[in-house]
């Protein structure tokens, strides 16, 4: 016998969310999805050479998630 109210609640039309701009509806588990990178904005697809800022991604997950300290 399965175990019941185990899987997460789905939502069927889920805004995906670029800069404050909602870009399309999807089916996920979470309410709202926040992306940074997306086709429209991505160098590789937008023939640009401006480079996706990499740094400061550890200091951003800190921050995030309320963390003080790596160690």
């Amino acid at each position: 016998m399965p175990k019941s109210d185990i899987h997460p609640n789905w939502f069927g039309s889920v805004s995906i969310i670029c800069d404050g701009k909602p870009l399309c509806l999807i089916g996920s588990t979470k309410q709202e999805l926040q992306i940074d990178i997306w086709l429209a904005n991505h160098p590789f697809y937008t023939d640009s050479l401006v480079l996706v800022d990499s740094e400061g991604r550890v200091e951003k997950f800190m921050k995030k998630y309320q963390f003080d300290s790596i160690t």
